[in-house]
């Protein structure tokens, strides 16, 4: 089975689809998926047509900027259609991943998105030894976890956990996770008693 993909963006108008859909029915694809939706937003017509798809179905679309936001998110696409058996089609690429160019093709734009990301990784590297040599690198703000022994002593001054949260700039949700982890803590080696203090 065939099932096409189409997107334009909330920006483009309503040819775009047009001229897609009529790619799409050229090829005589059986189900056609279309939306208007930006490539960063949420996405409800892609997620049911990658769902929909069975071993043996090719998944069609007319280019690669109308399925993926970028080449992370091609290859986390494409994995997910592979695990089901299914394969993919890029129109404009002439990609078709159930032939062994195909399957080549996506390889390379794999090993071009590892190297992206090594290159990046290093160049942050690079940038926090710079900034550590001339004394301007302050590292991560520290957790709200590493913050633990202020959250507990301002707790044990009997501040409410909304003020502590504002206080401190964390979630009140780890305030509460901090008692929660220090109360089951202390009961595990005094009993039950002792944690009623925290």
């Amino acid at each position: 089975m065939l099932i096409g993909y189409a997107r334009t963006s909330t920006l483009d108008q309503v040819a775009g689809f047009d001229a897609q859909i009529a790619e799409f029915t050229a090829l005589r694809c059986d189900r056609i998926y279309k939306e208007q939706a930006s490539s960063v937003g949420e996405r409800k017509e892609l997620e049911e047509a990658l769902d929909y798809t069975r071993e043996g179905d090719t998944f069609v679309v007319t280019k690669l900027d109308r399925l993926a936001r970028n080449t992370q998110h091609l290859l986390e696409i494409t994995q997910r259609l592979e695990g089901k058996g299914v394969s993919l089609r890029v129109l404009n690429l002439g990609l078709d991943t159930s032939t062994p160019t195909g399957k080549l093709m996506l390889t390379m734009l794999g090993a071009i998105n590892q190297f992206e990301r090594e290159m990046m990784l290093e160049r942050q590297r690079e940038g926090i030894a710079k900034a550590k040599a001339e004394g301007k690198y302050k590292g991560r703000k520290p957790t709200a976890k590493a913050r633990k022994d202020e959250v507990l002593g301002l707790i044990n001054q009997g501040m409410t956990k909304e003020a502590i949260a504002t206080q401190l700039g964390i979630g009140i949700a780890s305030v509460y996770r901090i008692q929660k982890e220090a109360r089951g803590a202390l009961g595990r080696i005094c009993g039950d008693s002792c944690s009623d203090h925290i």
